[in-house]
């Protein structure tokens, strides 16, 4: 049985902190804590970086018209989406991460254990990108939203946005949002 919000002692929240626990109270009646799929399911925190994904062509086109094709690997469990990206020490130029989450949600990522700044793009359910976070800052526990109910999430290399030009109303294909073509 889980415990009331007020039960928790500030070093009991520090210690459920440093373990990895996404911690949630909701003020109701019977307080709740949310904690990722992962730990629910009995398996341990992340502590080094999940094999390579299967992965997709995935094309985004700038508002510029320009298109650009990349190989993303697809997190498709709730474990793999919890751990992403996190324990690796490189992202391709041409390679990311896609968290698609099969319909709008808000979309809250952060950076614990995440070694290299990254570039979010938060992809709305018709193709088109929503809002992008730049240069990600490694190790951060600050929430990164992307402010609206989004279809998907995809993470790439730091400055990848900046380099090709990509700003919110460019349109993603692949992935799930139709065809890509290489």
């Amino acid at each position: 049985m889980l415990r009331p919000a007020r039960a928790f002692t500030r070093a009991s929240r520090r210690r459920l902190l440093g373990t990895g626990l996404l911690l949630a109270v909701l003020c109701a009646p019977a307080a709740t804590l949310i904690i990722p799929a992962a730990l629910a399911a009995g398996e341990a925190p992340a502590t080094a970086a999940q094999p390579e994904l299967a992965k997709q062509p995935l094309a985004i086109t700038g508002t510029d018209g320009v298109r650009h094709a990349f190989s993303v690997e697809m997190a498709t469990t709730p474990a793999q989406q919890e751990t992403g990206l996190m324990f690796r020490t490189a992202v391709p130029a041409d390679g990311g991460m896609l968290f698609d989450w099969g319909a709008p949600r808000q979309s809250m990522m952060w950076m614990k254990n995440t070694l290299v700044p990254l570039d979010m793009l938060f992809i709305a359910q018709d193709g088109t990108v929503s809002h992008i976070a730049e240069n990600t800052v490694p190790h951060s526990l600050a929430v990164i939203d992307g402010r609206a109910p989004v279809r998907a999430t995809l993470e790439l290399a730091a400055g990848t946005a900046q380099r090709l030009n990509l700003t919110v109303g460019a349109r993603v294909e692949g992935g799930g949002f139709g065809p890509a073509k290489p």
